[in-house]
């Protein structure tokens, strides 16, 4: 069995940061690889952010690469994103997500909300 569990969102003014984290319940967790994905009102999922299983490799989207951060601890089963230089065009909300054998699994998701 698969469960995710986001925090970490919240209300924060543009040009501010904050920290996602994701605990992950889930045997396979060191093996898989992780995601993180928003979604912004009235639009489609989009895929920000990778991250192997060993953390040697990691991937983002254009519209959040240098100022968001994927890390992982598989100690903890947990990942992180780390969100830096925050617009309004960040709001969404966000998910975690593990791959496992080609399947996704998602958390329920946390609310960004950038104000300008």
């Amino acid at each position: 069995q698969v469960s995710l569990v986001e925090s970490g969102g919240g209300l924060v003014q543009a040009g501010g940061s904050l920290k996602l984290s994701c605990a992950a319940s889930a045997r396979a967790f060191s093996t898989s690889p992780m995601a993180w994905f928003r979604q912004a009102p009235g639009k489609e999922r989009e895929d920000i952010a990778h991250i192997s299983a060993s953390a040697r490799s990691t991937s983002y989207s254009d519209s959040v690469k240098g100022r968001f951060t994927i890390f992982r601890d598989n100690s903890k089963n947990a990942v992180y994103l780390q969100m830096n230089s925050l617009t309004p065009e960040d709001t969404g909300v966000y998910y975690c997500a593990i791959a496992i054998l080609g399947q996704f699994y998602w958390g329920q998701g946390t609310q960004v909300t950038v104000s300008s």
